[in-house]
Formats: C-alpha cells, structure tokens, sequence
C-alpha cells in the first residue's frame, strides 16, 4: 500500500479538507510511537496570574470551573513560524508522468505538507505566515494565530497548485535574504525547496541561510526531491527526453550513460548543502515526496521541542 493511498490526492484543490486528515492521522499515530510525549493540543486559556489585569478574564469559565483563566491572543503566541515555498517550475517534477502510481509532484507535496504544518500549528494556538517564491517573492504574509488567517493562506496556496506555468526561475538566496529581513525576530522559518537554482552560485545560497541564522531565526530546511528519479535516476534503459522545467532545454539521452555522471554530481550537490547547514547549525532534512508526510510533522515537532 502506497503512503498516499489513505488520501485522494485528486481532490488536493481542497488542501485544507486533506490537511486536517493528514494531521488528524498523525495524532492518532502519534499515541501509538515513540514520540507520544509531544503535545499537539494547546488550551484556548492560561491560568491568571495575580496582580495582572483582570480586562481579559473569561467569567464564563470562572462561573463552571471556580477559577480564574485568561483568554490567550495572538500577541500571546507560543511560537512563530514562518512557511517558505519555492514554486518554481522545477518543483513540478514529476509532470505528466506516472511513475509507481505515484500521483503528486513536488510543488504539490510541498504545499500538502505545509497546509498540514499550518494546520497543527493552529491547532497549538502558535503563529504563522507564508512565503512563496520562484525568481522573486509574490507571496509574504506575517505570522498570525487566527482561523480568518488560516484560510487566506490555504486559499494562496490552492491558487498557486492550480497554476500550471512553466518556465519559471529561481533565486532561492535572493529571496531568503529579503525573508530574514521581513520575518519577526526569533521566529522558525521552514524552507521547502529543491535547490534546483539555475546558474546560482551556491555560496550565495549559503549566505542567505546564514543570514537567516543572524537574525536569530531558528531554521529548517526540507530538500524535497523525488528521491528514486532525481537522486538515484532510476529510468528504463532506453532513449529518454530530458527536459528542464525552468528554461524548457531539451535533450534525448539513453539513461544509463549519464546515470553514473548524473549520480555523483547530484550527490555532491546535496552533500555540500548538508555540509553547510550543520556549519550553521540549520536543520537538514532529505524529504523523498513518496515518503508521505509524517516525517515532515515528526521533524517539526523535534523541532518546537527545542525552540519552546
């Protein structure tokens, strides 16, 4: 059984129905494993502190309980969190292929996983914001904790899945600059990206995540690929044609006489990322897209763990 079969992932224009059944799922897993201790529910009050004002005491509850709790706001949030996609045309790949039954691209994975991060983190009563980019930032909201927010966000990221244009760039360093300087200090910042940047020098890339870290956010990094086609290029041997998403190059090749060439390079190219962000101390984490999405939920809240 495929990880994915539990969802119908035809129906991921409505991200947020499928978002609260991946997170929903995850919950109910997360009682049966190791990482049962996490707390993925949070209340709506905190108990009162005496001396504190008293404009925000929810009588209702005192008249019940017999004790005095706050209503918690926003500005009250737990955590920060800022979601940061690229949806560059790289990150459609697969496209208009089905390989292994496998129905959903990386654009798609990424913005699922993200919905659902998004979902849990409402339901901790934290906070935020999302950020999508190509070869500029078009999308950046600041963080909040409200429900009306929740919905604008998975209603951007809809409308980004149901735009299907290719030939869209990246400037991944670019855009991570102008993020650290917009997002609230010490906030989380979760990067879902392929690192697929043409002609970018990935020094570039390396000093945009530093700058991430010198603002004091704490960052991790979710190198989403599809791991059996791009990183161990498990295709048929024969002539394939071989296009690239983001300038619309094509070339026809037989598969196994670049495969060793391609391999290696790849690999050297996830390695030096991962080589620098533990220089950084930035969270790596490898994300193959058919691996599902409770990875991406389990690293979170690794991660929240540390940050609270």
């Amino acid at each position: 059984m495929s990880v994915f079969d539990v969802y119908d992932l035809k129906q991921i224009e409505n991200i947020e129905l499928l978002a609260k059944k991946v997170v929903e799922g995850f919950i109910i897993g997360l009682h049966k494993s190791p990482f049962h201790g996490f707390s993925v529910e949070f209340a709506e009050h905190r108990l009162y502190n005496p001396g504190e004002g008293t404009k925000n005491l929810d009588w209702k509850v005192y008249a019940r309980t017999d004790k005095l709790f706050v209503k918690k706001y926003e500005e009250e949030t737990n955590l920060r969190c800022q979601i940061v996609v690229d949806t560059s045309s790289s990150m459609y790949f697969p496209k208009d292929i089905k390989v292994k039954n496998l129905e959903i691209n990386k654009l798609q994975f990424s913005a699922l996983a993200a919905a659902s991060l998004m979902n849990l983190l409402k339901r901790q009563r934290d906070a935020f914001g999302l950020s999508l980019f190509d070869d500029k930032l078009n999308i950046h909201t600041a963080a909040r904790s409200s429900s009306t927010h929740y919905k604008l966000l998975m209603s951007y990221l809809e409308n980004q899945l149901a735009d299907q244009s290719l030939n869209r760039s990246t400037s991944t360093a670019e855009v991570l600059h102008q993020i650290a300087d917009r997002v609230h200090k010490r906030s989380l910042v979760v990067i879902f990206s392929d690192f697929f940047d043409q002609g970018a020098d990935q020094e570039e890339l390396f000093a945009a995540l530093q700058h991430l870290n010198y603002n004091k956010h704490e960052v991790v990094v979710f190198h989403v690929t599809d791991k059996s086609l791009e990183l161990d290029f498990e295709f048929d041997n024969r002539p394939h044609l071989f296009v690239d998403m983001e300038t619309g190059q094509e070339i026809r090749l037989q598969s196994n006489s670049l495969k060793e060439a391609y391999t290696k390079k790849i690999s050297a190219h996830q390695k030096s990322i991962l080589e620098k962000c533990n220089q950084y101390k930035i969270d790596y984490v490898p994300t193959d897209i058919r691996a599902g999405f409770y990875p991406i939920l389990r690293n979170y809240l690794v991660k929240r763990s540390k940050v609270s």
